[in-house]
Formats: structure tokens, sequence, C-alpha cells
């Protein structure tokens, strides 16, 4: 029985050799780094740090990104491995803890990516068990994949009270923190962003488009922990509120789409709110993108 349409993963453009073979622990991890890319230069992005702005940040701009990716290149080539490997969370978690360690060496103390070095991690970590189980790369057996094997430890994980700003903040105001997510799939990732995706390219936006309205679509529904840590609970619904206008005014296929994107940012900005949550799920998406898991983008 044929897989149904929306399972089957489409194939990018490749060479006729590249299109044979199945993708390794190097082709997973590139198309990691290759997705915070895509994350860090899409703009206007309210709140967040772009190729031209600092964002709601005094900490860091574009070239602490920059040297945040570099330094995790190997990891997401690693963790990808040990999916492959079938590896233990415990395998997972001590990789990522020395992702991290590497990720604030390189950007003096400065936290650019720990919400991605788990997030994508995992992803990287559950695509390389599926290619070494012959299985196709789609949505659907990445989330199943993610929940059967390791959703166990992740629900014990969540169990430990976080030392970090975003998880206390979770916790003080009843949010799921990111373990939590995890241990469910990450919802927002799969049941927002990836239709979200698939909407706008089946729209024939651009890339640049395709990702804006994915990204205001995630900010609609994620309980960003982010943005809990940084404005409190109204600062959460601030911008919440501010995305679902954003959509129902046409969102990123909108003639304006991007003057309002950047009048929403200097809200952002005053108000000192970064949805970096938000921000790591779109990488995760259009990572996705990248492994020919969702769709393809627009070519132009």
């Amino acid at each position: 029985m044929s897989s149904p349409a929306h399972e089957r993963p489409v194939r990018r453009p490749a060479r006729a050799a590249d299109a044979l073979r199945a993708p390794t622990a190097a082709d997973l991890g590139r198309a990691a780094a290759a997705a915070l890319h895509d994350e860090l230069a899409l703009a206007p992005k309210p709140g967040l740090v772009t190729l031209t702005s600092n964002g709601s940040h005094d900490d860091m701009d574009a070239r602490t990104f920059f040297r945040s990716i570099a330094a995790l290149r190997r990891y997401f080539v690693r963790i990808a491995g040990l999916g492959m490997a079938g590896a233990d969370f415990e395998a997972l978690e001590r990789a990522g803890i020395e992702a991290e360690a590497c990720m604030l060496a390189a950007t003096g103390g400065i936290n650019t990516h720990r919400g991605a070095i788990f997030l994508l991690g995992l992803l990287c970590a559950c695509a390389g068990a599926l290619v070494s189980a012959g299985q196709p790369l789609t949505p659907t057996r990445l989330r199943a994949t993610l929940v059967e094997r390791w959703g166990a430890a992740l629900r014990r994980r969540a169990q430990r009270p976080s030392t970090l700003p975003g998880g206390m903040a979770a916790r003080r105001h009843g949010l799921r923190g990111a373990s939590e997510e995890a241990a469910l799939g990450f919802p927002a990732v799969f049941d927002v962003g990836v239709p979200a995706m698939r909407s706008a390219l089946a729209q024939g936006l651009s890339r640049e488009r395709a990702q804006l309205d994915t990204f205001f679509h995630l900010m609609a529904a994620l309980d960003d922990s982010n943005l809990a840590h940084r404005g409190g609970l109204e600062g959460l619904r601030f911008a919440q509120q501010a995305a679902r206008g954003f959509l129902a005014d046409g969102g990123a296929a909108h003639p304006l789409a991007l003057a309002r994107a950047e009048a929403l940012g200097q809200d952002f900005e005053a108000r000192r709110l970064s949805p970096g949550g938000s921000a790591d799920m779109l990488a995760a998406v259009c990572w996705m993108v990248r492994i020919g898991a969702v769709g393809a983008f627009k070519v132009r």
C-alpha cells in the first residue's frame, strides 16, 4: 500500500547519484546548521536577531550567531550518528551538554542556541534512527520516533526542576517546559509549524514569505517561555495576540506584510520581548524542508 500523499517526502532537485542514496549523518547535520542560518537570515522578525538588527538584545548580534552556528556544526552530525547507532537518551543528553559548552565558549558565554541544541539535536537523532531503519523521513515518522524511543526519558527529565531562565519562567507561570514539549512530540512544530509551512508553499509564497508566515503561526500558538521570562504572562499574551492579528490580516501573503512585521518589531523591542522558542521551532521546520520531509521552497 502506498503512503498517503501528506506522508510522502517531497524530493528537492538533486543529482541522480544523490537521489539514489540515503542521507548520511553529515547530510542531516549540515541541514541543521543551514536551518539555523535560515532562521537568522529571515527578516523582519520581531524582537529577534537578524543579519541587520539585534532585535530586543543588547548582548548579541549576527556575528555572535555565526560563531555559535560554526561551533555547533559537528554536534548536529554527531547526534545524527548517535541516532543511527541506536543511542540511549543519556548519550544524546551528554552530546547536548558538550555542544552547549562549545556554544558558550564560541559566544563568550552568551546563549544563542540552547533551545536549538535541544530541539534540532533530538530531531537529527530521530532522522538518524529512521535512516538506519531504512524508513523515509516524514514528519509523522520523525515525531513517532521521538516519542517511542525517548519519550519516557524526556518525561522523567521534565520532572527535574529547571535552573534555566526559560524553564523557571515556564514552571512559575504553569506553562509546558521544553522537555514536556519534547515528550509530547513537539506539538507546536508538528501540529502548527509543519502545516503552516505546507500551506505557505502551496500558495506559492517565496522562501522568505513562507518562513515568515510559519514563524507567525508558531508565535501565535506557542506558550514561548522566552517571552514569559522577558515579559511575564502579559508579554507572552501580547506577542501571541500580535501574531494572531498579523495572520488574520492576511499573514505573509499580504502585500504590506514586511512593513507590518517591521512595525511589530518596534513594539517588541520597546517591551524587550524576544520569541526565541518560536525561532527555534521555525529552524526545526526549515530543517525538515531541507531534508525533504515537508516540501520545497519556490525557486525564483
